[in-house]
């Protein structure tokens, strides 16, 4: 029996479980000897696979003919790839962002954001009042810990307003909300497989209107001279499975809404000092991060581990550490609010039984803190 099957897992947006379709496909492919850049048949239908995920991605993201997709080993390189490679001298990110965005460069510099999880607009073009060199603008789609909607459309109006490049991380977004690239007016887009169903360690970077990116791992010409490196056949035809079914899938996500809503209400009820962010701006279905002042982010988690259930505290991309979340610090939350806070992801497997028993177990754990802060 697979661990999963003894376990409330609430943690999508670190990772969201493997579909049937896509483990199907690729477990046919990880017998397959093919190696895409062979000329014999077994190479050529290797890259006729690569290709039709490919196309698959490309018509997830509505991505148009002058757009080319580089697969990577996932969002962390191609975010890497673009901040690094794309030539600008400077680079303007917000400070919500995933760390691979966040950390990639040294001189990069910060967008601040409002108190409501919404990048600060005003302060980007005022950041860009007389800019004269070629820049880069990071804004992710949607935040990975507060599920908040970000406005690209104002983003790509001032970059375009000053001359700028955008880029988007659209790794939470994917699967949450339609995505048209050639409505967004994006320059670069971010997207990883194990977010919408597929396998971890695929990836990739989406550029637009033929913009291009210098390669950050020499050898091969593999992907357009962008990536070298022999293409992970079995995940990447994973990846387009994925991306079709997450297309089709669209309608059925946003009732996800109505169980995430629940988790709210009930929590509010129980302890009425919680509190939820990014709640009065635009969020994804699936998605709720909230504080309970006096209670650790570690110790929650603990407690709600012991009971089985998988949550966590913000970004699964600190190796395992408990921190407080840099992306509430920066909506100008408290140290101990961002340091006692739970980020509740759910999925397309996710169901109103492992909703109820979620609430029941917090509320043993919210219990059982009251009654010791009582009795200090």
């Amino acid at each position: 029996m697979l661990l999963t099957q003894k376990l409330t897992y609430l943690d999508h947006n670190a990772t969201t479980p493997l579909k049937p379709e896509v483990r199907d496909v690729m477990l046919r492919l990880l017998e397959f000897p093919g190696n895409a850049s062979a000329i014999h048949k077994l190479g050529r239908e290797a890259r006729r696979r690569i290709e039709e995920a490919r196309a698959q991605i490309a018509g997830f993201v509505n991505a148009g003919p002058k757009a080319v997709i580089v697969f990577t080993s996932g969002a962390t390189e191609a975010n890497n790839l673009v901040l690094k490679g794309s030539g600008c001298e400077r680079v303007l990110v917000s400070a919500i962002e995933h760390p691979s965005v966040l950390n990639a460069l040294a001189a990069r510099e910060i967008i601040p954001v409002l108190s409501n999880g919404v990048i600060d607009v005003a302060a980007l073009d005022q950041m860009l009042e007389g800019n004269d060199r070629a820049t880069l603008i990071s804004v992710m789609m949607v935040n990975n810990e507060t599920g908040v909607i970000q406005p690209l459309d104002k983003v790509v109006e001032i970059a375009k307003r000053r001359g700028a490049l955008v880029h988007t991380d659209a790794v939470q977004a994917a699967g949450r909300l339609p995505i048209d690239l050639q409505k967004l007016g994006v320059d670069y887009l971010t997207l990883s497989a194990h977010k919408i169903g597929g396998p971890q360690g695929a990836g990739c970077l989406v550029l637009s209107n033929c913009v291009s990116v210098t390669p950050q791992i020499s050898g091969g010409n593999q992907e357009k001279n962008m990536r070298a490196g022999t293409e992970n056949l079995a995940a990447i035809a994973g990846f387009g499975v994925a991306a079709e079914l997450a297309a089709r899938d669209m309608g059925g996500y946003q009732a996800l809404a109505a169980l995430r809503d629940r988790i709210e209400a009930e929590l509010k009820k129980i302890a009425p000092a919680i509190r939820f962010f990014g709640q009065e701006s635009p969020r994804v279905a699936n998605t709720t991060m909230f504080a309970l002042p006096g209670a650790p982010s570690e110790t929650q988690l603990i407690a709600l581990d012991m009971a089985g259930i998988c949550v966590s505290n913000g970004s699964a991309c600190s190796s395992g550490a408990v921190r407080a979340s840099h992306v509430l610090k920066a909506m100008g939350a408290s140290e101990a609010e961002a340091g006692s806070s739970l980020r509740i992801s759910l999925g397309w497997n996710s169901t109103e039984k492992e909703v109820d028993y979620f609430i029941q177990q917090w509320t043993e754990m919210y219990n059982r803190i009251k009654s010791r802060v009582s009795a200090a």
